[in-house]
């Protein structure tokens, strides 16, 4: 059996004018593994400061190579790689018609069925070059919905994908209906069954759009009220940030013990994920392991990720995971600030805390180079191996040090029969400390977000504010 590719322009006769919303929206299945594959990495050699994007000054080969791994991920078979330098876009396929015709033989000789082009094809591009390579061909946008289509498991997940993916396929239709553009028929000079079996199919995909948007916004007000749970339990959220394959599911599961998916795959997780742990002091906080980040993320994901990423906008501290051993790991970097700050993030805010992972795999220099970096000042980076757990301790450290800089502890002494009292300071306070004096009376010292002074204060009125510093560590 012939294995199917996605956007098959081929259609059951037998259903005219019924779109297969199901095979469209979910890319799961649509390209078969071990698919023959050309990676092709298209990219603008032209300098333009002013208008660079996030990853154009990255090393050409390590694009390549992620461009790769991106089709490794969902198991095709990559028989041929190819970077080209282009210094001019053209409206028609991307490519000079000399390269075009160079790459069809390269096909035809390694029998390729799939390419894959590194960079963003508007439809006639893409449409343009299969038909000069009779293969299929997909781009970086069309690429990364498949990964997302097969790593979603959550509701929410398969969802926002699907609705990435029909907004994607919709401007796309065209190439579906190729078979009828050339026929008439009705009335009128213009229209055919070509443009009315369009027309149909956009408005059944905005239709299956409209509906998604709903149950998203069900999902999403389920979400809100998670997190106003959370809110009400005075435990810090710590976020998990970075590049895909950085190594986030390997410190989630060394931190917490749990068993989230990690292998050395690009987006080898997708579907966010919350585990309470302890720091070095007995407070309990709630770890979240986030999607990666890429370098030219589709707009379309971004948004349709967000309300997910908002666990990431409203967290007290964000874990900024980078992989050090790796070659392009500043421009890595650089990338995930960029999609942090069209979050709202301020790249270089108190709460962003720099781990700086895969230290087993460093040299020895280079790894004290490092680790004594992160040691000059509480603001550096932490060296860490999410593997071996080397430096985790470190990083626990760090995390607990910064949710005490931004509490405030109180100095309180309370009556033993205020069991009201009492039980209101377990629950939205972090008591730091108790001793019942000779008469019976309780002396506290508590710690309190901000959020909850107001109430903390007014409930409380005789409480003492302690300076930095004196607050007893448990």
């Amino acid at each position: 059996m012939e294995p199917r590719i996605p956007g098959d322009a081929r259609r059951d006769d037998r259903l005219p004018g019924e779109i297969r919303l199901q095979q469209m929206a979910e890319p799961e299945g649509t390209i078969a593994a071990e698919t023959r594959t050309l990676v092709i990495g298209p990219y603008q050699v032209r300098r333009n400061p002013d208008g660079a994007r996030p990853g154009a000054g990255r090393p050409l080969a390590a694009r390549l190579d992620e461009a790769v791994g991106l089709a490794a991920a969902i198991d095709l078979d990559v028989v041929d790689r190819l970077m080209l330098a282009v210094q001019a876009i053209r409206p028609s396929t991307y490519l000079g018609k000399g390269r075009v015709e160079e790459i069809a033989g390269r096909i035809a000789a390694e029998s390729v069925r799939l390419v894959v082009m590194d960079c963003a094809l508007s439809p006639v591009q893409q449409r343009n070059l299969e038909k000069a390579w009779s293969v299929k061909v997909i781009d970086r946008t069309g690429l990364i919905l498949e990964i997302f289509g097969r790593r979603a498991s959550t509701r929410e997940g398969t969802l926002q994908v699907e609705h990435a993916h029909l907004a994607y396929q919709r401007s796309r239709l065209v190439r579906s209906w190729t078979h009828l553009e050339r026929q008439r028929g009705g009335f009128g000079f213009l229209g055919g069954p070509g443009e009315t079996q369009i027309e149909a199919d956009r408005r059944m995909i905005q239709e299956r759009m409209t509906r998604i948007e709903r149950e998203l916004e069900t999902v999403t007000r389920t979400r809100g009220l998670h997190r106003q749970s959370r809110r009400r339990v005075p435990y810090p959220v710590v976020a998990l940030v970075g590049y895909t394959n950085a190594g986030k599911s390997t410190l989630f599961n060394r931190l917490t013990a749990a068993e989230v998916r990690a292998e050395d795959m690009l987006f080898a997780t997708l579907d966010p994920t919350a585990r309470a742990i302890k720091l070095p002091h007995g407070e309990t906080a709630i770890l979240s392991d986030t999607v990666g980040f890429i370098s030219d993320l589709p707009t379309m994901l971004i948004a349709a990720f967000r309300a997910t990423l908002e666990d990431v906008i409203e967290a007290d501290i964000l874990l900024h995971v980078r992989d050090m051993a790796h070659e392009d790991t500043q421009a890595q970097g650089e990338d995930v600030q960029a999609v942090l700050a069209e979050l709202g993030i301020a790249p270089e805010g108190d709460r962003i805390i720099e781990v700086w992972n895969k230290a087993d795999l460093l040299d020895t220099p280079e790894r004290e180079r490092l680790l004594n970096l992160s040691r000059q000042s509480g603001t550096k980076p932490v060296l860490i191996s999410a593997l071996t757990g080397e430096g985790t301790d470190r990083l626990l450290a760090r995390i607990e040090a910064r949710i005490a800089e931004s509490r405030t502890s109180f100095a309180l002494m309370l009556d033993p029969a205020e069991g009201a009292g009492l039980h209101w300071l377990y629950e939205n306070a972090e008591v730091l400390d108790r001793r019942e004096d000779a008469e019976g009376q309780l002396h506290l010292v508590v710690r309190l977000a901000p959020e909850k002074e107001p109430r903390f204060l007014n409930r409380f009125g005789t409480a003492r504010r302690l300076r930095t510093g004196d607050a007893p560590r448990r």
